[in-house]
């Protein structure tokens, strides 16, 4: 429920707005709320980290607002208390008016919703599916530098799951796409929380089953099948890319021996 912080309110502060998030001195604010200058400010508690509250502070700073990607080095409860904070920030900012009856809607004090009080619409978070995968070929993986990043990192194929696909489904389809390989023994390994801008990477391995790589040249700069002791720039530790290529090249280094 949000409500106005007093000078004793005290725990991590998430100062969000379009996304963005307040990173004074390159971190998260913590301690009492006068002591960051929050005192009168809206917000509403989100969570727990380290036995303290996480409050969501709907609001922007004219300096330091930073991107929630700066925080990929924090301990990941952490990350994803903040990635929350983004998220439910975002869809409080979007959801201002209810999209069936243009009258103006309130925020829930039982759960993260928003409500119309005219057609009783009620509105959650929308969370986009994802699937992203990792592709093995005796000891070699599947590595590719995607358009979308601005620099020389490679990492595994994802994509979005369509309307009425099964999650293996959504792999087959995208690594197709991208990169012309059919795959096999697809199973399941984890999932992350990906607040950009509100994805669910829901993470998978896959042997290779066949098809010449030839990669989409509008999604991918380029991709090639790497020897597990010969890699290129990977994605950082934490992310659960880094995850499944590590998983991988165990299984690749165990193939060649």
């Amino acid at each position: 429920m949000q409500r106005e912080i007093s000078s004793v309110d005290a725990g991590w502060w998430i100062v969000s707005s379009e996304q963005k998030l307040w990173l004074p001195q390159g971190s998260l604010p913590h301690g009492l709320a006068g002591d960051v200058g929050l005192v009168g400010s809206s917000a509403m508690a989100i969570g727990e980290w380290q036995g303290e509250t996480v409050w969501l502070v709907r609001e922007s700073r004219p300096e330091n607002m930073g991107s929630v990607r700066q925080l990929m080095d924090e301990d990941p409860g952490l990350f994803q208390l903040a990635g929350r904070a983004v998220q439910l920030a975002e869809f409080y900012r979007s959801h201002r008016w209810c999209g069936y009856c243009g009258h103006e809607m309130h925020l829930s004090k039982r759960e993260f919703a928003c409500l119309c009080d005219h057609c009783r619409e009620r509105y959650y978070p929308q969370i986009a599916p994802c699937v992203i995968v990792a592709i093995r070929r005796g000891d070699e993986i599947l590595l590719a530098n995607h358009a979308r990043h601005r620099n020389s990192v490679y990492t595994v194929l994802a994509g979005f799951v369509e309307v009425g696909e099964t999650l293996e489904q959504a792999v087959a389809r995208e690594v197709m796409e991208e990169s012309n390989v059919r795959v096999k023994n697809v199973r399941y390994v984890t999932s992350q929380p990906w607040p950009f801008p509100h994805s669910l990477m829901m993470a998978f391995m896959a042997e290779y089953d066949g098809g010449d790589l030839q990669h989409d040249g509008k999604e991918l700069l380029d991709a090639g099948w790497y020897r597990y002791d010969a890699l290129p720039l990977l994605p950082p530790p934490g992310t659960v890319a880094r995850r499944l290529i590590e998983d991988t090249v165990a299984l690749c280094r165990a193939s060649a021996y």
